[in-house]
């Protein structure tokens, strides 16, 4: 089965379409959503609509910081600018597209991986997984119950915004490895491995083409993808909002 695997979509109609087509171009058999749906882009709705569509067809989704925050109540008081787009993005939200997004879990274990937003050990921490000690702990819960299971070889996440891949091998320490778009990387079985597959809709990397990856589970392979999307057409549609521009402005730079 290949597996595609989305992360951090934050709202860009515009990024996952293209992403969906590039998938679906690459054989995709199945799509799996690693949190943060909504937040900061200008089309919720529309994305919650598309996911819940494939979850109905066997995709699987789980819930990211941002999802969170726009199924729950606001906090008064702060002006920050998450917090203008946690207030408009509820506004645009139909009570029945909060609950879905209330409703996600916080992480699904299946086969050999585990799907998390941000770090298997805490996922209600939205911890940052960004350096092998990090990764370890995320990779060691995710072996144990209650979050996992020793069969987990995989652990499949996002929150950080860029493309990382780290592994495990004999020596028991997990070691990182920077993957080239496009290039299938062996992830056998008998090692453990842990990937942050990037942001869909807001890439944080310096490159503004969104990103995601296919896990291939009969082949063993990893393949982490950039894809070029309509990027001025994102950007218009925020600036349309009452959204912070800061907001559009940051896809054109990739920051």
């Amino acid at each position: 089965m290949k597996l595609a695997l989305f992360a951090d979509v934050h709202a860009n109609r515009h990024a996952l379409d293209a992403c969906l087509a590039h998938a679906e171009r690459a054989g995709a058999e199945r799509h799996a959503f690693l949190g943060d749906l909504v937040g900061y882009g200008a089309e919720p709705g529309a994305v919650i609509q598309r996911v819940r569509a494939l979850c109905g067809s066997g995709a699987m989704a789980v819930k990211g910081n941002h999802d969170a925050y726009a199924s729950s109540l606001l906090v008064s008081g702060k002006k920050t600018l998450g917090h203008a787009s946690v207030a408009w993005t509820q506004r645009q939200l139909s009570l029945d597209e909060r609950e879905f997004l209330a409703g996600l879990p916080m992480t699904h274990a299946e086969s050999s991986f585990l799907l998390v937003h941000a770090s298997a050990d805490a996922p209600g921490s939205w911890r940052y997984v960004e350096t092998p000690e990090l990764a370890a702990a995320s990779l060691d819960a995710a072996m144990h119950p209650p979050i996992g299971s020793e069969k987990v070889r995989h652990v499949f996440g996002g929150h950080v915004h860029s493309q990382t891949l780290f592994f495990r091998g004999g020596a028991g320490k997990l070691m990182p490895f920077a993957p080239t778009p496009g290039v299938p990387i062996p992830v056998p079985r008998h090692r453990l491995w842990l990937a942050t597959v990037g942001s869909v809709g807001q890439p944080r990397d310096g490159r503004i083409d969104a990103m995601y990856a296919i896990f291939d589970d009969n082949a063993e392979q990893l393949t982490f993808h950039r894809v070029p999307y309509d990027v001025q057409g994102a950007m218009a549609a925020i600036r349309a909002t009452e959204l912070p521009a800061f907001f559009a402005d940051r896809l054109e730079y990739g920051r």
